[in-house]
């Protein structure tokens, strides 16, 4: 097909175990920084955090064009 372009080669991916993901502190100086630009209040802290509570919305959906 024209405009495509020839692929390379890839490298074939390793089949073995997957490595576990490195526990990450929440409360490190760190992100307790990012934490402090992003947030707006307590509520919104631990919404961001990943403790949401049931009748939490789910975020905003994109927004239509009229």
């Amino acid at each position: 097909m024209p405009g495509k372009g020839k692929r390379g080669k890839s490298r074939p991916k390793p089949r073995g175990k997957k490595q576990k993901k490195p526990e990450v502190d929440i409360f490190s100086p760190a992100a307790m920084l990012n934490l402090y630009y992003i947030a707006h209040n307590v509520a919104d802290c631990l919404h961001l955090r990943g403790f949401r509570w049931p009748g939490a919305s789910k975020g905003k959906k994109g927004k239509t064009k009229m």
